[in-house]
């Protein structure tokens, strides 16, 4: 078994903006009663423009990320509400075989298949997803508004069925398909990340009833219904490769934010992030992905 190792990022597309000021304005009537000469001028300018002509570099530098980025933020603002570290045998294939509070919501499905491994404090999921006719779906209770989680995480081999979709559930809501909140997909096959707001989104059961006539009747979308669908998502190119990496998911109000190793890769805000309660965290796999560490974390 390969050993648990740090590994680097391969290409990501970061832009995810600091929000912490870079500087400290003074009073703003100081600014004001300070003045440069400007030559061949008898007029003093204010201080206030050079001040500002020079803090333009300084604004376009806050978009880098903080050190730390969001692992730091939840460390430092949130409270550790849940830790695993899979150093353990499950139980068996069934619902709740994995243990420490993980329930497999697709194990009765296939109680003769064992999608989840637990070796060497290494969880190993192989969905059996042609005969549950469902990817593997595990999740945990976690409870917050802002929050998030960090994953550990590698993709034991590339192969088309290959992809990692984590994010939360509130199944106590009622007119969203079984309470899917939101989500981050890698696609490492196809060279995509994507963010998804499924609360106001393709799961909202209204609008799935919308879409339906249309395909029902094989006609195409209308475009407002289309532009919806589209602006609940977000799809940036990313290259996955067969390391370890360390993930943070997090929601923030009505903004979902997803890094890798430090480093952001995509951001989205669409209404639905900002849903009350993220009861669950939950993995959505529809081929093989190995988990070792899992923390979960809440801010608000």
């Amino acid at each position: 078994m390969p050993g648990k190792t740090a590994s680097g990022t391969g290409g990501m597309k970061i832009f995810q903006a600091n929000r912490s000021p870079l500087w400290k304005s003074p009073p703003i009537d100081a600014l004001f009663s300070l003045h440069f000469p400007m030559k061949n001028s008898s007029s003093p300018v204010p201080f206030l423009l050079l001040l500002v002509s020079c803090a333009l570099p300084c604004l376009a530098a806050e978009k880098t990320a903080l050190p730390g980025g969001d692992a730091e933020w939840l460390k430092s603002k949130g409270t550790l509400i849940f830790h695993e570290t899979f150093e353990r045998e499950e139980t068996g294939t069934g619902l709740k075989d994995i243990g420490n509070g993980w329930e497999s919501a697709t194990a009765d499905r296939v109680p003769q298949i064992k999608q989840a491994d637990l070796d060497g404090g290494i969880m190993k999921v192989a969905s059996a997803t042609k005969e549950a006719k469902h990817a593997a779906h595990i999740h945990h209770d976690a409870g917050f508004a802002d929050g998030g989680v960090l994953v550990r995480y590698r993709f034991p081999e590339l192969k088309p069925d290959q992809a990692l979709q984590l994010g939360f559930v509130d199944r106590e809501l009622k007119d969203v398909h079984a309470g899917h909140l939101c989500y981050g997909r890698l696609d490492p096959m196809s060279g995509k990340v994507m963010l998804m707001d499924h609360k106001t989104g393709g799961m909202n059961l209204a609008i799935q009833k919308r879409l339906k006539e249309y395909t029902d009747k094989k006609e195409p979308r209308p475009a407002d219904l289309d532009a919806l669908i589209k602006s609940k998502q977000i799809v940036l190119p990313w290259t996955g490769d067969t390391e370890w990496h360390d993930l943070v998911l997090v929601t923030e109000g009505d903004e979902l934010r997803l890094s890798i190793d430090g480093k952001p890769v995509a951001s989205h805000r669409s209404e639905g992030y900002a849903h009350p309660m993220k009861r669950w965290f939950s993995f959505l796999i529809p081929g093989t992905v190995w988990v070792e560490d899992v923390k979960i974390f809440k801010v608000k």
